[in-house]
């Protein structure tokens, strides 16, 4: 019988190659275990070196913003600080804030400004600020940024955040991530996971579907770990579907470091470790700060949750002393990869470069949101210029909880102002009205404050109140002026009180409506009777109630907390010295009631929050309801106006290219967002009318063009499916429209996945 070998005399000549290459391959590979990669090996080389109690003095807290070293093999302690908009002033070893430290910082624009920018290379250069600023302190992980979907209005820490659109955050803190870590300073992007409301946020448990967690609350830590290579991630207070997220079997084991292939430090916020036996199994890292801890003055370290009480699970046989060891590898490869253990070069702090810096992201942060006409001013046609309301001279960077910042300076508006006019312009100013702590009306109203009323009347009688000398000071100055600037809206806090008491901008509190305080409503309505010159101007991490002074106020722009440099970039957009280009990254509504955390689901709750609105947040659902909201998502006026033209759509290589001219058809040099939403026309499941899935910033001399071209890869079409509990995409037709707004997309068309 003839054989294979007698039929194709090439077969030997073929074997001997086939074996040659794959002896080759595995000598190539025995070559490659020889030449393991030096930071793993000199990781499992301390690790080897080290007892028990030292590797366990790497997994809690040292200090208050400190987790332990092993002064016997060099290994230092991992000093971390606050965020996510400048470097936390110096703590120390304590718990308090040092009085003398040497810890002025860039004060940057809060993360939601830096997202209304729309600006993905300014989300870069905002990280390289960061991190220089942190090194130069001596931080090895920059608690930031907070990604954390803005679901609710309400939301006191929506200030920190950056987007109710899950594509519009990722994309913006991915480059933000990369600033940072290239400056060999650990990123820790938080709060995972659902995290997005401050009231009851230590025990309210979120009752959500995995599809509303996978394709709203999980894509911008997704992106941080997969695109921008995030070194640390922070855990969560709250509870996701009956466990606590710091040490969630589900979100850390199965998605983050399982699907996601996370290889960084899992880091507890402050106190979110509850229980030893979960956090040992289910993910966490590094625990910092406890509920355990019963003195600030005299702490004793090792009565953490990961200390005494782990050592005794593992002495006693109940915990493999391999889980310590696996993290104890996380948290050295964090070491050196960061300026712990990694040689970096020196950071800087203070420089004009960080400050210019904060004053662009300023400049492209506030959002122009009415205007017919009256702006830009022209210092030469004023003679008398109003300056009106007491946020035009308050000061907000070391107000707000942990993200307060000790700036060099800060400029305010009515300093940016004055400084801009001059000489040419005769400036009078009113307070207008007065932030005041009423301590029977916030006692009284902080025990109910996990039922949220709707019809809270103690906060309405805050909102109408207002100092009636002041009001009539205000509208007697109006009347003599050729302009008014009003400057008002939100606040962090009160002067003397504490940040967590009888504040609306803050950690660890929530509002209570939209209505603007301190009879502000009332004084705007005022004022635009006595003089149609009149421009609002508000601070804050949210919108207002506006229907009531809107429709009479000729122009009004919103300026979230701009930062240092925030006064200086106001006066330059008021008087047309820079054309304003933000966008805005959530959508602004009348009331916090017609919001779908409110209307369909539940906020606050009372022991659990039920998100019922599943998947439609923020514009998903809005437009996919056809509700009419005051301003929406992604809009912004500009002092010149654009056009959009000539779409055109391109299937290669598993990606759809969408290309679209952008033309300055005004006459003021000025940016323009290109905004790219999909939607599938017919689905097996109920999916929103329009998503977001790409968007590019142009910038364009009068008359100008620009292609812009955007790739959509596969995730762009794909939903998560609610019962195959896996990302699907599901063959059929698409639209793709293009625009400047999500209620503004011009250019539409079609195309077959």
């Amino acid at each position: 019988m003839e054989t294979i070998f007698q039929k194709n005399r090439k077969f030997p000549v073929i074997l001997f190659l086939v074996l040659l290459i794959a002896s080759a391959t595995g000598c190539k590979q025995a070559t490659n275990k020889k030449t393991e990669d030096p930071m793993n090996s000199k990781v499992k080389e301390l690790l080897s070196k080290m007892t028990l109690d030292e590797k366990l003095s790497l997994i809690h807290a040292s200090s208050s913003f400190t987790s332990g070293g092993v002064s016997r093999l060099g290994i230092p302690e991992l000093v971390m600080s606050d965020g996510p908009h400048g470097v936390r002033h110096e703590h120390g070893r304590g718990w308090f804030a040092l009085e003398d430290a040497d810890d002025r910082a860039t004060y940057l624009p809060v993360g939601i400004c830096l997202a209304s920018t729309w600006n993905k290379n300014l989300g870069y250069e905002y990280g390289v600020v960061l991190g220089n600023e942190a090194k130069e302190r001596g931080k090895n992980i920059i608690l930031g940024p907070g990604v954390n979907i803005i679901r609710s209005p309400l939301n006191g820490r929506n200030f920190e955040y950056l987007s109710e659109d899950p594509f519009h955050a990722a994309a913006m803190a991915v480059g933000y991530i990369k600033g940072v870590q290239e400056q060999g300073v650990a990123s820790c992007v938080k709060h995972y996971a659902a995290n997005n409301q401050e009231t009851d946020r230590h025990n309210i448990d979120v009752i959500i579907s995995k599809r509303a967690l996978h394709e709203i609350y999980f894509p911008a830590f997704k992106a941080a770990v997969q695109e921008a290579n995030v070194w640390s991630v922070m855990g969560a207070y709250n509870k996701v579907n009956g466990q606590y997220t710091t040490h969630h079997e589900y979100l850390n084991n199965v998605v983050l470091k399982g699907d996601w292939g996370f290889d960084g430090v899992v880091i507890s916020d402050w106190g979110s470790v509850k229980d030893t036996r979960e956090a040992l199994l289910n993910g966490t890292d590094i625990e910092m700060g406890t509920e355990l801890l019963k003195s600030f003055s005299n702490p004793d370290y090792d009565d953490f949750y990961l200390a005494k009480h782990a050592k005794k699970m593992i002495e006693d046989g109940d915990i493999d002393e391999s889980v310590v060891d696996e993290k104890v590898k996380r948290v050295l490869r964090l070491m050196f990869r960061t300026t712990a253990l990694g040689n970096h070069a020196p950071g800087k702090r203070n420089v004009p470069e960080h400050q210019q810096l904060a004053l662009k992201v300023a400049q492209e942060g506030i959002v122009l949101l009415k205007n017919d006409g009256l702006l830009p001013f022209d210092k030469k046609e004023i003679k008398t210029l109003a300056i009106i309301g007491h946020n035009a001279k308050r000061k907000f960077a070391e107000r707000g909880g942990s993200s307060q910042v000790k700036p060099l300076y800060e400029i305010t508006p009515f300093e940016g102002i004055q400084k801009l006019v001059g000489d040419h312009v005769e400036i009078i100013f009113a307070e207008g009205y007065e932030p005041y702590y009423d301590e029977s009306l916030f006692r009284s109203y902080t025990s109910e404050v996990a039922s949220q009323s709707r019809d809270n009347k103690k906060s309405t009688d805050l909102a109408k109140t207002a100092n009636a000398k002041l009001l009539q000071e205000a509208i007697e100055i109006a009347k003599s002026a050729d302009a008014v600037i009003f400057v008002g809206g939100w606040i962090h806090g009160h002067d003397g009180m504490p940040w967590g008491e009888g504040t609306y901008d803050a950690e660890a509190r929530d509002k209570l409506n939209l209505k603007l305080l301190f009879g502000q409503e009332k004084l705007i309505q005022e004022i635009n009777k006595v003089n149609k010159n009149t421009a609002v101007v508000l601070w804050g991490g949210s919108n207002v109630e506006m229907n009531n002074w809107l429709p009479e106020t000729r122009a009004y722009l919103h300026a979230w907390y701009p930062g240092m440099e925030g006064g200086t970039a106001l006066a330059q957009i008021l008087f047309g010295e820079v054309n304003p280009s933000g966008k805005l990254p959530m959508t602004f509504a009348n009331s916090h009631l017609d919001y779908p955390s409110h209307s369909v689901g539940e906020f606050p709750g009372k022991n659990t929050v039920n998100y019922t609105e599943d998947i439609y947040v923020g514009y998903r659902y809005f437009d996919s309801k056809n509700i009419e909201v005051v301003f929406p998502f992604g809009f912004g006026l500009s002092y010149t106006t654009f056009g959009f033209s000539d779409l055109k759509l391109t299937k290669k290589d598993n990606k759809v290219i969408v290309q679209c001219t952008v033309t300055n058809t005004g006459k003021r040099t000025g940016a323009e967002v290109a905004q790219v939403y999909v939607h599938q026309i017919q689905s097996s499941v109920d999916r929103p009318v329009k998503e977001l899935k790409g968007f590019e910033k142009v910038t364009l001399n009068p008359g100008e063009s620009a292609k812009v071209n955007i790739e959509l890869d596969e995730s762009a079409f794909s939903f998560y499916h609610p019962e195959k509990l896996k990302w699907v995409l599901e063959p059929g037709l698409f639209e793709i429209s293009t625009g400047s707004a999500s209620n503004n997309l011009p250019l539409k068309g079609t195309i077959e996945w």
